[in-house]
């Protein structure tokens, strides 16, 4: 199965375009990029590594109630526009696929 990486750059920029219409956002912010493994070629310690040789914090969350288990690779201060998000999580979710994982969505935090 390959990834559509199109569809999910247009997820991106439509989903942070009506949060902009709707919000007033940072200038910069850490972006955290979800993913969920996906069969037994699923390593978490592997992903973890690759993302975090490219800049990324990773958390293993696996206690949350009737929720699989996840990764979060966060990246810190970065712009919040589309085009600085999407490159975050191409980048991300690439290494994310190589390691039997797949995108589950973003979020942002800013102090």
């Amino acid at each position: 199965m390959s990834h559509d990486f199109d569809a999910q750059k247009a997820e991106t920029i439509a989903a942070i375009t009506d949060i902009a219409e709707k919000n007033d956002l940072p200038d910069m912010a850490d972006l955290d990029f979800f993913f969920l493994p996906v069969g037994e070629n699923a390593h978490w310690p592997a992903l973890a590594d690759a993302l975090t040789k490219q800049g990324y914090i990773c958390e293993f969350i696996e206690d949350e109630e009737d929720e699989p288990p996840y990764l979060v690779a966060t990246i810190e201060d970065q712009p919040v526009t589309a085009t600085a998000i999407w490159i975050s999580e191409e980048v991300a979710t690439r290494t994310a696929l190589e390691h039997g994982f797949k995108p589950d969505g973003w979020g942002f935090s800013a102090d």
